[in-house]
């Protein structure tokens, strides 16, 4: 199983950096970021130095979306990072959450984010494509190469990342969720003609290593208010009964009122108090090491390639320590 770190790209951006120097030194294989322009930093430019100062590490957004930057330049970024350390880039992409609704704009439709899949991919890797009726190619891209994982929970959704991307990106850590929600995307890959073990499966979620499991809590609870955001999406879109969407992902928003935005991520999110703890549980990975060892085993069962673990919270350090030292080699021993 492979791990990767999640972080925002708050300032400095030299300490972004630094965490993902870390996470390379204790086995961690790829170095994630949220991508919403007006509440972080620009994530392309810290992508530089963190694979200036890393000697493997891939590097990508969780995730980007076809709406805040055009495509061709979105594929151009990609392929010049490739160019310059060597293809470790991925691009994760999805409908556009925080980035768009921050600018006032909805998230994009899953039509235009499946043909921004293949456009983007298609650029980064030296091919050429359509963008708004004009062919395009990139003439300096060589050998590039750019997988595209996408980011899904709504059953289109789920759909779409098994027709088309090269991988699935499921924010949420719970086995039968996760269970229900690969057998949608293999499903889809296979109807389309795919192999669907070709698709790399990534689960992403905060993991809080530690004792005090009220207190992980307490520092996770935000995550439960993050994917609430999309489920209520789904709920306006399928209704709360519509055997769509599993109950067990859709029940705990109920008590949900509003969200603001300039808490998206964070410890201690006012907006997130209708999260019971049963759902932080489910989520997210809290408890000593060994937690997290066996919900990892049983993750990877299920397909789960890689888990890339949030890590906004007051532990990070001691965190990813912890899962060099006693969670990665476990899993990968």
């Amino acid at each position: 199983m492979d791990f990767g770190l999640v972080l925002q790209t708050d300032p400095p951006a030299s300490s972004v950096v630094s965490l993902m120097r870390r996470a390379e030194r204790n086995g961690f294989s790829h170095g994630w970021t949220f991508d919403s322009a007006v509440l972080w930093q620009e994530p392309f430019v810290i992508y530089s130095q963190i694979l200036e100062h890393t000697e493997r590490m891939t590097v990508g957004p969780m995730v980007t979306n076809p709406g805040t930057r055009t495509w061709e330049v979105t594929a151009s970024t990609f392929a010049t990072l490739n160019d310059m350390f060597g293809n470790r880039t991925v691009c994760g992409i999805g409908r556009g959450d925080s980035a768009m609704r921050v600018a006032g704009r909805p998230p994009n439709t899953l039509a235009r984010l499946g043909e921004a899949m293949s456009v983007i991919r298609d650029l980064a890797e030296g091919r050429e494509a359509v963008v708004g009726g004009t062919p395009l190619r990139i003439p300096w891209v060589k050998d590039g190469k750019l997988p595209v994982w996408m980011a899904a929970y709504g059953p289109k959704a789920l759909a779409l990342a098994g027709q088309r991307a090269d991988g699935f990106i499921l924010q949420l850590a719970d086995p039968f969720l996760t269970e229900w929600m690969i057998r949608a995307v293999r499903t889809a890959a296979e109807e389309a003609g795919r192999d669907p073990d070709s698709l790399t499966i990534c689960v992403a979620a905060p993991a809080y290593v530690g004792d005090d499991l009220a207190h992980a809590r307490e520092q996770c609870r935000w995550f439960g208010g993050m994917v609430g955001n999309h489920v209520a999406d789904l709920v306006s879109r399928y209704g709360e009964h519509s055997g769509l969407v599993p109950e067990a992902l859709t029940e705990y928003i109920k008590a949900r009122e509003g969200y603001d935005y300039s808490h998206h991520g964070r410890t201690g999110n006012p907006d997130t108090a209708f999260v019971p703890d049963e759902i932080v549980d489910r989520f997210c990975l809290l408890g000593p090491p060994q937690a997290h060892i066996e919900q990892l085993r049983a993750l990877r069962e299920l397909g789960v390639d890689q888990f890339a673990l949030y890590a906004m919270h007051d532990a990070r350090e001691a965190t990813i320590d912890a899962y060099g030292e006693q969670v990665i080699p476990a899993l990968n021993g």
